[in-house]
């Protein structure tokens, strides 16, 4: 509050005057020397209400995240107008001052759930074991306060104990809801964090002076009217101050548990009291409700408990196999580490299980995996932790006793795992043998031990377990030597991300020839990556990364951006070359790549036919449907599909059936071979007639030398790749390379001549 107040710059400024103005009359006449009689401030009192509703009902349509607070206030504003315009009727039909206070004190007490229920909702959300806008718990508070209240007036003969109950009770009710609500106002800004917000501690303001107006109108007191005033201006003024921005908090139920604690003990001591001394038949009651609501809360709270418990349990646990999740194993992982207990950590990967899936069904797959899970656990000894991170990951929490070595017990882990399933499971009416790749790391702990966290302990058991895999050694033990730079990979994988962005990509193109001719045709685009701190980077150090955290799209646009503008700058000037651009597994699942490819196409002006589309045979058997939906979309723009690597793969025969593919390229494999094996020559000579049956074009890769060159040219083989004609080159050098192209043609035909003899 020491900081200067600063309003809403959208305030409706005419109310404001207006609740101003009645409030500054309403304290004049308070304060004043001549007594008017309650029918004067009461009318005050039943304008500025109106204005001060009227006022809040703006505020609650200004900020949805606050509206239950202010619709709730503006909702009391209008029941304490409608208290005053009672208590006008009243005072002016009976003959005595204080014909007003049992209308107010109604109007206070029918308020009371508003004013309750946004204060408590005020900044807070509900969460699953604590509702903030549970009124029970208030209700009870307001009972238990006006039960003691009851005790107090019989155990001291006060001359109030013995006026009648209509006169009594409600204004009692009213004075224990006004405190109620006053408690509830300081507490809510200490328990959302809102103890800098200046509202929080006006409203707090305001509904005190209330309340002090309501003791002073018991009393008889006109300077009571001068607080009513200063309670709705501080309520409106609170409305109109610029909000402090605070986090929303969730809601605690120990707040609740122990209100309702307070309340039980209150309504048991009134009990007690009443059952030794002078007995409030009215305080009884109040007792009575007072506690027994609040023990339904406790059992609430008790059964909402219940379910939290089977909800955490449900949270930690895989559906599955019934095994810990990911969530779990970490949680253990943390817990040890914090208590700096040794432990191993492994990281099982199951070999091929996707063929498992694809060739039985998921399904089958999801027994597999009970299976595996229950074999795992019935090998591990006791404090062992067995879960399932997903998929068909698993993860294994080794407990090392006191003395123990880890690496023995990793070790021991290993061996343990591979026994457990040497068996072969019985899954969808078959024996499978199920292979798996383990990675383990071995944390020691001890007071003098470094200390680390679960995530980066599950980041040296994956590392090792993908090393495992790659090797093909089934069981792999963390190294830092070896696989250290995991953390450096991720690095690379951002500064990849960044130089997408960035226009650090960069194209190298190498020629496709015409056998016959010895004339450039085509040419592939090769990417590169020009990093600003390692210099030129080739494909093998980030395309494989770029595939794995999802970066092949964005890279795959880039290049083909680069790749068709530069074609289309060559066709400008000349040079009708086709391009050829490689497609990843992931380009040929995205179903909105045809649609990108066209919009490239038209905005550079470039023929379709000038595109050549490269995939593997691999490639699209990763998902063959849309695969190959994908390549139709392709073709049907004009654009040109190549079968990359052809002989390579599984289903070439097949793919040539199902696919309008314009070229084959033979892999270089059969290429280098092709002068020294005869079984390669074989394949080569009846790919390339299959291929000129089928009316399609072949392009042989991997030439290295003009005796290959010719042989390839005896086949009748269509265009040649390799660095006998070039290496890969930037589009300048390679613009060179083409302006000397006749000359080399010339040369390079004289010189294999006599190798062909």
């Amino acid at each position: 509050m020491s900081r200067r107040l600063r309003l809403l710059t959208e305030v409706p400024r005419r109310i404001l005057v207006l609740v101003t103005l009645l409030a500054g009359l309403l304290v004049v006449l308070a304060l004043g020397p001549v007594d008017v009689g309650p029918t004067v401030p009461l009318g005050l009192t039943l304008a500025l209400q109106l204005a001060a509703c009227r006022l809040l009902t703006w505020r609650a349509r200004l900020t949805p995240a606050e509206r239950a607070l202010w619709q709730r206030l503006a909702g009391a504003a209008a029941l304490l107008a409608g208290g005053c315009a009672v208590a006008v009727l009243v005072v002016s039909v009976r003959a005595d001052s204080t014909g007003d206070v049992v209308p107010l004190a109604v109007a206070h007490v029918a308020a009371f759930p508003l004013l309750y229920g946004g204060m408590v909702l005020w900044n807070r959300d509900a969460t699953n074991i604590a509702d903030p806008s549970d009124t029970l718990l208030g209700v009870a508070a307001v009972l238990a306060v006006v039960s003691v209240t009851d005790t107090v007036l019989a155990h001291t003969g006060n001359p109030w104990a013995s006026a009648p109950w209509w006169q009594v009770q409600p204004v009692l009710l009213a004075l224990a809801a006004g405190l109620v609500v006053i408690g509830t106002s300081v507490a809510v800004p200490h328990i959302s964090g809102m103890t800098r917000d200046p509202r929080a501690w006006l409203i707090s303001g305001g509904l005190t002076a209330d309340l002090l107006a309501g003791v002073c109108a018991v009393l008889g007191y006109r300077p009571g009217w001068a607080l009513a005033a200063l309670g709705v201006l501080l309520l409106c003024l609170a409305a109109v101050v610029r909000p402090t921005p605070v986090p929303r908090t969730m809601t605690d139920p120990g707040a609740t548990t122990i209100g309702a604690f307070v309340v039980i003990i209150s309504s048991i001591a009134v009990l007690v009291a009443t059952a030794v001394g002078a007995a409030s038949l009215t305080a009884v009651w109040c007792a009575g409700i007072a506690g027994t609501a609040s023990g339904v809360r406790l059992l609430l709270n008790v059964r909402d408990l219940s379910q939290l418990a089977v909800s955490r349990r449900e949270a930690l646990t895989d559906e599955l196999t019934g095994m810990a999740n990911r969530r779990a194993v970490l949680r253990r992982v943390e817990e040890l580490c914090a208590d700096r207990a040794p432990l191993v950590l492994g990281v099982l990967d199951l070999d091929k299980f996707k063929e498992v899936n694809d060739g039985l069904g998921h399904a089958a797959g999801d027994d597999l995996l009970r299976l595996v899970a229950q074999r795992l656990a019935a090998g591990l000894g006791h404090g062992d932790v067995l879960g399932r991170l997903g998929g068909d990951e698993f993860a294994l929490i080794a407990h090392v006793a006191p003395g123990a070595c880890p690496e023995e017990r990793a070790a021991q882990l290993g061996r343990v795992v591979h026994e457990s399933l040497a068996e072969p499971f019985a899954v969808g009416g078959l024996a499978v043998h199920v292979a798996v790749s383990l990675g383990l790391t071995c944390h020691p702990g001890g007071p003098d031990g470094d200390p680390v966290t679960a995530a980066a302990l599950m980041r040296q058991a994956d590392a090792a377990m993908y090393d495992a895999k790659r090797s093909g050694s089934q069981v792999v033990r963390y190294d830092a030597d070896r696989h250290g730079d995991s953390s450096g990979r991720l690095a690379l994988v951002e500064e990849l991300r960044a130089g997408i962005a960035g226009g650090e990509l960069v194209l190298h193109h190498q020629p496709q020839v015409d056998v016959e001719t010895r004339r450039t045709v085509g040419v592939e685009a090769l990417v590169r990556w020009q990093h600003p701190t390692r210099g030129l980077l080739a494909p093998v150090h980030f395309l494989p990364l770029a595939e794995v955290h999802g970066l092949m799209g964005v890279l795959t646009d880039a290049v083909l951006a680069q790749s068709i503008a530069q074609a289309a700058a060559w066709h400008r000037t000349g040079r009708d070359l086709r391009i050829s651009v490689n497609l990843s597994a992931s380009n040929l699942l995205d179903t909105g790549l045809p649609g990108r490819v066209a919009e490239l196409l038209e905005l550079h002006a470039l023929p379709p036919s000038a595109l050549v589309l490269e995939v593997t045979e691999t490639v699209l058997l990763s998902d063959p449907d849309r695969s190959l939906a994908v390549v139709g979309a392709l073709t049907e723009l004009g654009a040109g599909v190549s079968i990359d690597d052809f002989g390579t793969g599984y289903a070439s025969l097949t793919y040539l059936h199902q696919l309008p593919v314009g070229e084959l390229k033979l892999d270089r494999s059969f290429t280098a071979d092709l002068l020294t094996d005869s079984r390669a020559a074989a394949i080569v000579a009846s790919t390339i007639r299959l291929a000129h049956q089928l009316g399609l074009r072949v392009v042989a890769e991997g030439v290295e030398d003009p005796a290959t060159l010719l042989h390839l040219r005896a086949l009748d083989c269509d265009e040649s790749q390799g660095y006998l004609h070039s290496p890969p080159l930037p589009a300048a050098e390679l613009e060179q390379w083409l302006d000397c192209q006749d000359g080399r043609r010339e040369r390079d035909l004289d010189g294999a001549r006599p190798a062909l003899r």
